[in-house]
């Protein structure tokens, strides 16, 4: 993460480089071809979503469609709660005789069956909200802090961990984790993230905790701190790039004074990491006035960007424009959905192909029509991903593995 030290690397990182590629890549095309492209689209996830509204807001007539999928539209604001996460979670793990808690036993603080009794609970609480215990918790708006907690103090130990039950430090840390970083005094600093049957799940464990077995550490501490110390903050950090230096600055991270960096400016860097960064503006009246569409996918149980921004940018900008929002957005929540991919969901579906039919044909998509990768608990299930605010109900008849016996509504 050297160049977010370099004001100009970090401006072509944050946006400013995709100007300049389209031009080039459109160049390229009409000198091979003899002729300019006819419809041009952009198809990104996780950062590359986040580029993909960044350029329908500063690039607005460079593409006809944008599919951004898992954007991360706030991506300083996710950083300070993947600090969040590693203090949070860090507190599990003991301090050794130098008053240093290991990295690689962060994954250790939840093992496996541990965090399948997260899954558990969770399904157990909401599932069955959407009409079915299947699984998959599509009514994911209905799915609560409220709901999920009583269950899970229902798992709690009564003596020592046995990969059985869950203590309550866990308990606490987990919702304290779900519920997203916050000020002292109770100010959120991102917003809360979605219980879903995807959480606890390899994909998600592997940002909040590490994976033992494989040895991979958070990538909560070596993206996500090393990302929030050189190229969000301002001034940037130079923080010890192993991974165990990364988490000790992470766990000695202070939201009441050290997180309005993401919002300062000051030479020689001119604009602040939020404002080069921040793709979440509702104001996307060029790209509407240009006739483009954007198609914006998202899993339930992201672990990086929360689905609740999205959700919420959704509403700011359906409000813009009298409630007419989805003539140019739609987003379409993935139930038990990962960051961009994977965990216990119908995760193969083609945004692009649906891109193509709004663009060119004018047909606007309701749904997408998904199917559960191998890997999956039910592999071949077909479901609905239906557009924000639907969600797919079981319609009481009809194998429960395919997707004409859902119907997407609303409530």
């Amino acid at each position: 993460m050297a160049f977010g030290f370099d004001p100009e690397a970090r401006r072509n990182y944050a946006y400013a480089s995709l100007g300049a590629v389209t031009d080039a890549a459109k160049a390229a095309i009409g000198t091979f071809y003899g002729r300019a492209p006819r419809y041009s689209y952009f198809a990104g996830c996780s950062k590359g979503g986040q580029e993909g509204l960044a350029v329908a807001h500063r690039y607005p007539d460079a593409f006809d469609g944008i599919v951004a999928a898992a954007p991360g539209m706030s991506l300083p604001r996710a950083a300070l709660a993947q600090a969040w996460d590693v203090q949070t979670f860090g507190r599990l793990v003991p301090p050794g005789p130098d008053g240093v808690r290991p990295f690689g036993q962060l994954a250790g603080t939840f093992s496996t069956s541990e965090l399948g009794i997260v899954r558990q609970a969770i399904l157990k609480a909401c599932d069955a909200k959407d009409g079915l215990a299947d699984g998959l918790v599509a009514h994911y708006g209905q799915c609560g802090n409220e709901d999920v907690l009583p269950v899970l103090r229902g798992f709690a130990c009564t003596g020592q961990r046995n990969g059985q039950c869950l203590s309550n430090l866990q308990i606490d840390a987990l919702v304290r984790s779900m519920s997203g970083p916050r000020k002292s005094d109770g100010s959120p600093l991102y917003v809360r993230f979605p219980w879903d049957g995807g959480v606890g799940e390899p994909g998600w464990a592997v940002w909040k905790l590490g994976l033992a077995k494989e040895g991979v550490p958070a990538l909560s501490i070596v993206v996500g701190g090393s990302a929030l110390s050189a190229i969000f903050q301002t001034p940037p950090k130079l923080v010890a790039a192993d991974p165990q230096g990364m988490m000790q600055w992470q766990m000695a991270y202070d939201f009441d004074r050290d997180a309005d960096a993401i919002y300062r400016a000051q030479a020689p860097f001119p604009a602040s990491g939020w404002d080069m960064m921040s793709a979440r503006s509702p104001d996307i009246d060029g790209f509407r006035a240009a006739g483009g569409k954007l198609i914006v996918p998202h899993g339930a149980a992201d672990p990086v960007f929360s689905l609740d921004d999205t959700l919420q940018w959704y509403r700011e900008v359906d409000a813009r424009y009298a409630g007419k929002g989805a003539d140019t957005v739609r987003v379409f929540p993935v139930p038990g959905m990962n960051h961009c991919e994977g965990g216990p969901s119908t995760d193969r579906y083609d945004a692009f192909a649906a891109m193509v039919d709004w663009v060119e044909q004018g047909r606007a998509p309701e749904q997408l029509n998904a199917v559960a990768a191998a890997a999956s608990p039910w592999p071949g299930r077909t479901r609905p991903i239906c557009r924000y605010p639907a969600y797919a109900r079981y319609k009481g008849q009809g194998d429960v593995e395919k997707k004409e016996s859902f119907e997407c509504v609303r409530g």
